[in-house]
């Protein structure tokens, strides 16, 4: 991280490759780029057309479906699980209310099922994403780096000339 003295004293800018690519533009207070001169003949590709590609790629395509195959089954699951405790802790009071152990009835039991269910899910999220998709992210994400440095390296070469 960097730490910007002046006018912007107060604003952190993190190093990340990502960062540049997505707030170009977005008038963070910095002034519009002037515009490029369109060369002849063929235009160079911009960081968009990279992007574009990367999502029409079939690794990405792959990291997609293996997020979806996780999440939607793991969102409707939990709902249905959290919509379960509300419709019987309203329609049938009697059967939440009935004690299990001691003070402990069926309402705090679930309950206290609705927490753990919680950090379970969060706990198979993150071994999911660790295993089926973070190395495959990240290298679609240097795949993106590699491609947009090469860009700028074209672009330092012609403008050496």
């Amino acid at each position: 991280m960097d730490k910007h003295e002046g006018r912007d004293a107060g604003t952190i800018r993190l190093d990340d490759p990502w960062y540049d690519a997505l707030a170009v533009g977005w008038g963070e207070g910095a002034e519009p780029a002037p515009p490029r001169p369109v060369p002849v003949g063929r235009p160079e590709p911009g960081a968009s057309d990279i992007y574009l590609e990367v999502q029409r790629s079939a690794a990405f395509q792959e990291v997609r479906s293996r997020y979806r195959r996780f999440v939607v089954p793991a969102t409707a699951g939990f709902f249905l699980w959290y919509v379960a405790y509300v419709v019987a802790a309203t329609a049938a009071p009697g059967l939440m209310a009935r004690p299990v152990l001691g003070a402990v009835n069926v309402a705090m039991l679930a309950g206290l099922g609705q927490f753990l269910s919680t950090f379970l899910l969060t706990w198979a999220y993150a071994r999911h994403a660790r295993l089926r998709r973070d190395r495959a992210a990240l290298d679609l994400r240097w795949t993106v780096f590699e491609q947009e440095r090469g860009q700028e390296r074209n672009r330092a070469r012609r403008a050496g000339r």
